[in-house]
């Protein structure tokens, strides 16, 4: 005799056959057929384990970078009647609120932001006019493509209130430390001829100088507002 409830278990699954043949199947499955759940069979996809991925045969020189020199520019004028100077653009563009001309954004950026020689995504790049210290240039970087390729958009650059997007700039400067740069020609799609000086990088971070002043000023704020005692 068989432990508790194993004939009732034989007697179930003779049931579950005889029924199986009545409704017309040809066979009758086997036991290790009933056991296997339906879900394994379905799971399992052809495709899926035929053999290696795509990217597993690929040669490591797939996953290298492509050399700058292959990058296709896609920079555009998308308003050109915006009628619109870089200082405004970018200080709407990064959220850096410094105000007044383009040459004395660095020098007004050095107490309040935080400042670099890299580019990063969002910063704003302050560049020299050519040839001279009395004009200059700001533009947001969109993205950096490579330690000496970044995408900006920027306004006014070709003088004539435009607003420009995905321009390449490249670094150019012999230690690669981004102080000199070339600037994609839109117009022309080439590379531009002069060669601009880089005064360097704002983020819309705020400098430690400038969180310690605002801290102060509000403290002062609250004591000169604070109801007095008694």
């Amino acid at each position: 005799m068989g432990p508790p409830g194993h004939q009732g278990m034989l007697d179930t699954r003779a049931i579950l056959l005889a029924a199986t043949a009545v409704v017309g199947f040809a066979g009758i499955p086997s036991e290790a057929d009933a056991l296997t759940p339906l879900s394994m069979d379905l799971a399992i996809d052809p495709d899926v384990t035929a053999g290696p991925s795509e990217h597993a045969t690929l040669a490591p020189r797939a996953f290298e970078r492509a050399a700058d020199a292959t990058y296709e520019p896609i920079a555009r004028v998308t308003n050109g009647r915006a009628r619109l100077q870089c200082v405004p653009f970018a200080r709407r563009e990064s959220g850096v609120q410094i105000f007044g001309n383009a040459n004395t954004w660095w020098r007004q950026a050095q107490e309040r932001y935080e400042t670099s020689q890299e580019p990063d995504e969002g910063a704003v790049l302050v560049l020299e006019g050519y040839s001279t210290t009395a004009r200059g240039h700001v533009a947001v970087v969109k993205e950096v493509v490579s330690p000496r390729l970044i995408i900006v958009d920027h306004a006014n650059w070709l003088n004539g209130g435009e607003i420009t997007r995905d321009v390449p700039i490249m670094d150019v400067s012999e230690a690669g430390d981004w102080s000199e740069v070339r600037v994609w020609h839109v117009p022309g799609r080439h590379w531009g001829g002069r060669t601009y000086t880089v005064q360097g990088f704002i983020y819309n971070v705020m400098s430690e100088e400038a969180q310690a002043a605002a801290v102060s000023s509000q403290s002062a704020q609250h004591e000169a507002t604070a109801a007095p005692l008694g």
